[in-house]
């Protein structure tokens, strides 16, 4: 049998894995793939995160005499990994309501059922499912996944969070399986509200909790930013590790939400959405803390809102992590904390930035007294509203190298991403083939079909796509027509004409607008990300830095 075929029947195992099944360290296993030619090769996985069929594996070690016994956590790790192959998530689910006495996770095989069974009578079902989810974890952070929040970031949420009360409310409003929202503040005494998209995690989230008593934990399924199952709650913490990168948040459906006191984000800053959806859930002296990628304390398209958080002394500290905390990549990432003043009287006249960026993953998370600053907010409202902490700390504490190589890093990886929405297209019949019948804007909008919305205007009827509307007024044509004698652009319309197609046609055209404004929102992501990068090195050069290699 071929190892591809052996993968499709065959549980498989991770390098951490063969490590707990010989009893050694990773470091060892990767030294038996390099130096034994019999090592058996990889049947899946990826190059970083390479599995291997669990048979070969235990056949190599017996013959090498390097393997032990293996325990019932790992066979029943394995019989999952078998049973429900990438939707880890959904046997960590049935598992934890079978521990729930709930004998509906009929998907459960046999084998699956007698190891749980075991393994609860041996030690309990609190601990069963905390070993699961502790595996999980680990195994999402070597296939450099997103969807469990990593121990390090964890950590320094916990440590910048402070002490939590016990008689606090705590809510996460993107929980997954609970990992944030369940290590935050005393075990007891808290009560704490999480919400998920996800059935499966919320699943997992709510009966980890209610294994091991605590009776005061409640999650609710749902997508948070557009349906919030608790509008009325006030916590005094709110913690979150938000999607990153994700542009379909529902900017058209919410355009006028009250939760964005801040300013409405654009499509590329879902980000702040989540920030200002996590913002509103607190009370008067209420907290955020909030797992923010590096880019978004600068890039163009959130300038305004950043101002109007720093304006309003609303933003408190801006921490930079170091490279490597976070699970999915190896790029830095901050923790922003929002305090909502108790009176205006009480809002922050400075917000505190300190750069970790030079520490190790694992090292402190205490500042040395050049990694931290104080900045009155005057100095930080200039024409960029950049709140990278490591553009405002002394240069002499700052460590070139590793910031212009998290910069190159989060260079590259935005290039990549941002080739992906650069639509394909196929020749037309020539320019000049859509000059048929059109329509005014200024029509469609006194039919109903039309909203001046700010700042631009959006479709009132679904029969007309507001992505084609938006992407036509761009046209050459409109914008002379939208543009005033003084060099003014504003995409009005009311002058504007557009063809008149079908909405099929439409929702085509739409969509091939929409990845343009996407991929142009990202380009200048890239521009701020270039100017930055090359800043940096011009200043690492020419102080002695950095050198040429």
């Amino acid at each position: 049998m071929s190892n591809a075929a052996a993968a499709s029947s065959e549980p498989l195992v991770s390098g951490s894995e063969i490590a707990r099944l010989a009893g050694v360290t990773r470091a060892a296993v990767s030294n038996w793939r390099r130096r034994y030619d019999d090592f058996p090769a990889p049947a899946g996985g990826s190059a970083s995160g390479p599995l291997f069929v669990m048979t070969e594996v235990q056949a190599w070690l017996g013959k090498q005499r390097k393997g032990q016994e293996i325990s019932q956590d790992v066979r029943l790790w394995q019989a999952l990994r078998a049973a429900y192959g990438d939707d880890m998530i959904a046997g960590l689910a049935d598992v934890a309501r079978f521990l729930a006495r709930d004998r509906s996770a009929s998907a459960l095989s046999t084998d699956v059922v007698r190891l749980v069974e075991a393994l609860a009578e041996a030690e309990s079902a609190a601990a069963v499912i905390r070993g699961l989810s502790e595996r999980f974890t680990d195994s999402v952070r070597r296939t450099g996944s997103d969807q469990v929040t990593s121990p390090r970031i964890v950590s320094a949420v916990r440590h910048f969070a402070g002490d939590v009360p016990a008689h606090a409310t705590v809510f996460d409003p993107s929980c997954g399986i609970g990992t944030l929202l369940l290590a935050v503040g005393p075990e007891h005494g808290p009560k704490r509200f999480g919400q998920e998209i996800d059935p499966s995690s919320a699943c997992i989230a709510q009966l980890r909790a209610d294994l091991t008593g605590r009776t005061d934990v409640t999650i609710a399924v749902g997508d948070s930013l557009r349906a919030d199952e608790r509008p009325e709650l006030r916590a005094d913490l709110v913690v979150c590790d938000p999607p990153v990168g994700v542009t379909d948040w529902g900017r058209e459906e919410l355009l006028l939400d009250s939760r964005w006191e801040l300013g409405t984000p654009s499509r590329a800053e879902g980000e702040l959405a989540w920030l200002q959806h996590a913002y509103s859930h607190t009370g008067p002296g209420g907290q955020v803390l909030m797992v923010m990628p590096a880019s978004v304390a600068y890039r163009k398209a959130g300038r305004r809102i950043r101002a109007d958080l720093v304006r309003r002394g609303i933003l408190a500290q801006v921490v930079a992590l170091p490279a490597g905390v976070a699970a999915s990549h190896a790029l830095p990432v901050h923790l922003w904390l929002l305090r909502r003043p108790l009176s205006p009287g009480e809002a922050a006249t400075s917000v505190r930035l300190v750069d970790l960026t030079g520490n190790r993953p694992d090292g402190t998370l205490e500042p040395e007294p050049g990694q931290v600053a104080d900045v009155p907010l005057i100095d930080l409202l200039d024409d960029t509203v950049d709140l990278t902490p490591g553009s405002h700390l002394a240069s002499s504490h700052r460590d070139y190298s590793a910031e212009y190589r998290a910069l190159r890093e989060e260079l590259e990886a935005e290039l990549r991403q941002t080739a992906l929405f650069l639509p394909a297209l196929a020749p037309g019949d020539g320019a000049g083939s859509l000059k048929g019948p059109t329509v005014s804007v200024a029509d469609l909008a006194r039919a109903g079909l039309v909203a001046y919305a700010d700042p631009e205007p959006e479709s009132a009827s679904d029969q007309l796509d507001t992505d084609y509307l938006q992407g036509f007024l761009r046209s050459t044509a409109n914008t002379r027509r939208s543009t005033s004698s003084s060099g003014t652009f504003r995409l009005d319309g009311r002058g504007a004409r557009i063809p008149q197609m079908d909405i099929g046609d439409q929702r085509r055209y739409g969509a091939a607008f929409r990845a343009l404004q996407e991929f142009e929102e990202r380009m200048r992501t890239v521009a701020e990300l270039s100017r930055k990068a090359a800043a940096l090195a011009r200043d690492g050069l020419s102080n002695g830095a950095l050198t040429p290699e």
